[in-house]
């Protein structure tokens, strides 16, 4: 079967509602290799990439990277967590550490 041309550049990733015990429900997708690629980068620079990371995967609410950092400084340590290792495990490098993920992208 030959692919269609629309349907292979067409935003493909996947997505899942993540539970904040006493917040809500995000909805949250995973990062598209660019994006990992881009994290890797900024992380062998000594950047921190975390907010950008949570701006790009938040789907519901959408989040700037000024608000997602706002929020890495009010939320518990654990919800930080919960959100990261689904986006981590939407994007396909859940069970390795963070950064070793990352780096193990060509930059």
């Amino acid at each position: 079967m030959a692919v269609d041309k629309a349907a292979l550049f067409r935003p493909r990733c996947p997505e899942e509602d993540v539970e904040l015990p006493g917040v809500g429900t995000v909805r949250v997708r995973g990062l598209t290799r660019g994006q990992i690629v881009e994290i890797s980068k900024g992380m062998n620079e000594g950047r921190d990439m975390e907010p950008r990371s949570l701006s790009w995967a938040l789907v519901d609410p959408e989040l700037t990277e000024d608000e997602a950092r706002e929020l890495i400084q009010v939320a518990p340590f654990g919800e930080i967590e919960a959100i990261s290792n689904t986006i981590n495990r939407l994007s396909g490098i859940a069970g390795r550490a963070d950064k070793e993920a990352y780096k193990s992208l060509p930059g």
